[in-house]
């Protein structure tokens, strides 16, 4: 039986499904930024959130994810084309990750007060109902953000996921 904070990350995964989810051969993934403790949102965080908000009007392409906020940090569902081939993200998708983990940088050196790591996860419910989930960077406020580091991890965790559901069908 799944936990209640799983059942609720289903639930919005299948509501972004329905929304976004055309053709039989995508899958839908989560990219969760999570703080390690504390919070990692407007209240505590609103100078992170304020160039996030600043980020999120530029994006022109809107259409290939959703944001979510959350107390534990920003979410982003995408979906991904299941393909032999190695994926791509949306350029968008990746400019919006590394936004958010400046972002958390820069609000914390203007003042904002949590300051615990931050990890880049990948997650998703596969076809059979399992959880699945992958933390693949873990990053402190004064981190070097690499654009492409990410890029290549998310790419990796993404490709490992869809290598696992083509196993269980």
């Amino acid at each position: 039986m799944p936990s209640g904070w799983q059942q609720t990350f289903r639930n919005r995964m299948s509501d972004f499904e329905k929304g976004h989810i055309t053709a039989k051969n995508t899958i839908s993934v989560s990219i969760k930024i999570r703080v390690t403790s504390g919070c990692f949102h407007r209240e505590h965080s609103p100078q992170a959130y304020r160039l996030i908000d600043n980020y999120l009007t530029t994006i022109k392409d809107k259409a290939v994810f959703a944001f979510e906020e959350h107390e534990s940090g920003p979410e982003i569902l995408i979906y991904v084309a299941l393909t032999t081939a190695a994926i791509s993200l949306a350029k968008s998708v990746i400019d919006l990750i590394v936004s958010i983990l400046k972002a958390r940088s820069e609000g914390i050196k203007k003042g904002d007060n949590p300051q615990a790591p931050i990890e880049l996860i990948v997650r998703r419910i596969q076809k059979d109902g399992e959880f699945k989930e992958e933390t693949i960077l873990r990053i402190n406020h004064q981190d070097t953000i690499d654009a492409k580091l990410i890029d290549k991890q998310l790419e990796q965790a993404i490709s490992d996921l869809i290598k696992e559901k083509n196993k269980k069908g």
